[in-house]
């Protein structure tokens, strides 16, 4: 959806809004998959319900797109403009065992920040991808670390009473890759709190972690990192790869050599290419085992 010559660009601009037309977001995804349409930098948290509601007038549908690493976008011209919070300078700060962070913050940087003040708990995270909002919607998670373990507070925008409001953790239910929140709540801060813990033996936990991830993982290939959630009790990588799927393609979308349940981008793959592999995929499955694997990848469609 293109705004950038509507007379609403002029009134968002007041909004401390910065309009970025035409943006591919092939470049903003690590999948390297999506279509094009124009971006909208929220640069002023307390403007954005205003924001909010002036797109809600003028009736432009939008979506929210924090690292983009979970996520798997149709191509083409798409029909809603993409909301995105800036990323160069996110704060973080920490006062005792709380750690104050930006939901734009990376997920990595993050761990490393608090790392450094001698709070741990969080070190399976180090190679999870994309932005700590990200992590706290879909309740990311590695080698046994939940970010929702450590969640006391989150500021957002919440749609349904078009205000920001501070949300308790103990409000929150945080499940396997899943939360409470809703589609359209837009996370801007969270508390955390963490166990006192040596700097020395963090980064010794974060080395082990990361050796872990570079042995099993193609960290150097374009992927959304698990396209499935896990079944109760199961592996939907062991069960993949079981039924000789690695390397079985669609165009250019791969299921990995190195992990099952990672499909890579391996050359010019398109959002219908990883869509039929992932339904190939699920239908082996379900054919195989009588599972049927839920996404953990998020699919926007037209």
């Amino acid at each position: 959806m293109r705004i950038s010559d509507k007379p609403v660009a002029a009134r968002l601009k007041e909004l401390g809004v910065e309009l970025r037309p035409g943006v591919s977001l092939k470049e903003k995804t690590s999948l390297a998959i999506g279509g094009t349409t124009d971006e909208l930098l929220l640069r002023r948290y307390e403007t954005i319900p205003q924001v909010m509601r002036l797109l809600a007038s003028e009736q432009i549908p939008y979506r929210f797109l924090g690292g983009g690493t979970n996520v798997l976008i149709a191509d083409g011209e798409l029909p809603w403009v993409v909301l995105h919070l800036p990323v160069a300078h996110p704060g973080m700060r920490i006062e005792g065992n709380a750690a104050y962070v930006d939901a734009s913050a990376d997920l990595g940087g993050m761990v490393t920040f608090c790392a450094k003040h001698d709070l741990g708990g969080m070190e399976g995270l180090i190679g999870v991808p994309g932005s700590v909002g990200g992590a706290l919607r879909m309740n990311a998670g590695a080698y046994g670390t939940q970010i929702g373990s450590h969640v006391r507070e989150v500021e957002l925008y919440r749609a349904s009473s078009g205000e920001i409001e501070t949300v308790r953790g103990n409000d929150i239910r945080f499940d396997y890759r899943h939360t409470s929140f809703a589609p359209d709540d837009v996370m801007l801060r969270v508390k955390l709190e963490l166990p006192s813990k040596p700097y020395k033996e963090i980064l010794a936990a974060i080395r082990v972690c990361n050796e872990k991830r570079r042995s099993s993982q193609p960290l150097n290939q374009k992927s959304a990192g698990c396209i499935f959630k896990n079944p109760a009790g199961g592996s939907a990588g062991r069960m993949i790869d079981e039924l000789k799927l690695k390397g079985h393609r669609v165009g250019d979308a791969m299921v990995s050599d190195r992990h099952a349940n990672f499909f890579v981008n391996v050359g010019e793959a398109t959002c219908a290419d990883m869509l039929r592999l992932i339904d190939e995929v699920r239908e082996r499955v379900r054919t195989a085992y009588g599972i049927e694997l839920e996404n953990e990848v998020i699919v926007w469609k037209n």
